[in-house]
């Protein structure tokens, strides 16, 4: 399947191993995540970059103390359905400080794209090379959004509160309602 990562396709360098089989020398590898948790000393000396593919009903935390020495997450979504992977990416990115390649797998769809690079996901592995094309402009979908998220745009509280001349005490996002308000009516009475 292709993967997308900064809006183009890119070969998979990594290689991905099965419960019972050694890791090849020398090759990045994708570690399934029962035997990543089973052997991770041993795991983490291979010679190539290490990943690990992580189920969606699996806790993140558990992953918490190997971050720093794994190049990739790969969070599996077993139905289109199922959105618990896009909290998860959002643990590992925000509470966890995780900067390694997050990849989503899966069944994921073309109307999903734009969310799940907002919740953390910097690579796609899609299912259909047609998705690729769509790509570009399913991220250019909505220009606003009401709830922060790590990959950086304005939410629309904090474009409001800008336009403003009320002083807030803390980032806009979490503003209260009364500074909200006295926002939006220094922004009505103008």
């Amino acid at each position: 399947m292709p993967l997308i990562k900064n809006g183009r396709v890119v070969a998979d360098r990594y290689v991905h191993v099965l419960d019972d089989a050694p890791p090849p020398d020398g090759i990045p590898v994708i570690i399934p995540a029962a035997r990543f948790l089973a052997d991770a000393a041993e795991i983490l000396h291979h010679d190539a970059s290490v990943g690990v593919a992580w189920p969606n009903d699996r806790r993140v935390a558990e992953l918490a103390p190997y971050l720093d020495r794994l190049a990739l997450v790969a969070l599996v979504f077993p139905t289109f359905k199922d959105g618990r992977a896009y909290s998860q990416a959002r643990l590992l990115r925000e509470r966890y400080g995780f900067r390694g390649e997050l990849r989503a797998t899966g069944q994921i769809l073309r109307d999903q794209f734009m969310f799940l690079v907002r919740a953390g996901f910097d690579v796609l592995d899609v299912a259909k090379p047609g998705d690729v094309d769509a790509f570009p402009s399913a991220l250019k979908r909505y220009t606003v959004f009401y709830q922060a998220a790590g990959e950086g745009r304005t939410s629309a509280a904090r474009l409001r509160l800008a336009r403003s001349s009320v002083p807030i005490t803390r980032g806009p996002e979490f503003a209260t309602s009364s500074e909200l308000g006295a926002s939006l009516a220094g922004r009505v009475s103008r």
